[in-house]
């Protein structure tokens, strides 16, 4: 396997491991089908950087020539569609040539939606979870910025410590491809910004008394990076979904993003600014949340309209009369 295929292939394995909390088994299975396509786009003289929407489709033109089941068939685009977005997102190509590729049995999957109580009790447990004072600092630094900004977990990690400095109203975020960005900091976040600084100071302060150097980031860590990792924040978020009675299994680090997503949305934010908030390149992309919405709103119908209302009694049972 040529090193760049390599890479890409463990990068986006991270990535889903770290931010969106695959399963074991689930990513053995992206890797399988990954090579596999890697395979087949090297016995033509191709590679993931180089490959159009044309060899994506002659791959699944392939596969059903081979007798793969539907739902294998299906598997595999969906490993390929998810490579190419991750790649895209991260400025490792400038085009997604499986974006408009629609496969077998496809069924377009809505993120997992978060309510405002659920996320409410989150931000609870992250401001009392931790063995000292720093550590609640920190905890509630990182989970108020993550559902102020929508940040992706690797920006947020990352962030530098002089991007937060002066009380700022506007966070400016390096984004994937290099691209920057300015989002908004609601005053919960820009609080919980000022009370970690003040702490995180004070480490830094440490470190210099020590002759050590201080670091750069915002959330700095012992490790090889410097900042805290993706892996250790997914934990963290795990351990406040427990500590706030939320459902772990609904909870990663991308679900606060579509929660901030969603959210904007429901009150009133168009989808453009959403759109520039987020860094997706192509506003298509941030059309998923009004499918999102839209399912919300629907389901809020069924269950407060009048009529839905009227419906349900009268299925209990019919009414007596006053006999007015």
């Amino acid at each position: 396997m040529h090193s760049d295929t390599f890479h890409w292939i463990s990068t986006f394995l991270e990535a889903q491991a770290a931010e969106l909390g695959a399963a074991t088994n689930t990513l053995l299975a992206y890797g399988r089908d990954l090579k596999d396509f890697d395979s087949y786009l090297a016995r033509r003289t191709l590679d993931f950087t180089t490959a159009t929407r044309n060899d994506v489709e002659s791959y699944l033109v392939w596969c059903d020539a081979q007798g793969l089941a539907k739902s294998t068939r299906a598997r595999r685009l969906s490993a390929v569609k998810q490579l190419y977005r991750f790649a895209f997102e991260e400025g490792l190509r400038d085009d997604n040539p499986a974006i408009q590729i629609t496969g077998p049995g496809q069924e377009k999957r809505l993120p997992k939606v978060l309510s405002e109580d659920e996320v409410d009790r989150l931000l609870d447990a992250a401001r009392n979870s931790g063995r000292s004072l720093q550590d609640q600092l920190r905890n509630t630094c990182l989970m108020e910025l993550l559902y102020a900004t929508g940040m992706r977990v690797s920006e947020l990690v990352s962030l530098p410590v002089s991007a937060t400095r002066g009380d700022p109203r506007l966070l400016l975020i390096m984004g994937k491809g290099g691209k920057e960005r300015l989002v908004p900091l609601s005053p919960p976040a820009r609080q919980a910004l000022a009370d970690w600084l003040v702490e995180r100071d004070k480490i830094d302060a440490a470190a210099q008394a020590k002759r050590q150097p201080a670091s750069r980031f915002l959330f700095p860590s012992r490790g090889v990076a410097g900042y805290l990792t993706r892996h250790r924040f997914y934990l963290m978020i795990k351990e406040f979904a427990v500590g706030g009675g939320v459902d772990p299994a609904k909870v990663t680090p991308h679900t606060l993003r579509h929660a901030f997503a969603t959210h904007l949305l429901a009150n009133g934010a168009d989808l453009r600014s959403i759109q520039t908030m987020l860094g997706h390149a192509d506003v298509a992309t941030t059309e998923i949340y009004t499918h999102v919405l839209e399912a919300r709103l629907s389901e809020l119908v069924l269950e407060n309209h009048p009529l839905a209302k009227a419906a349900r009694c009268s299925s209990g049972g019919s009414t007596s009369s006053d006999g007015q």
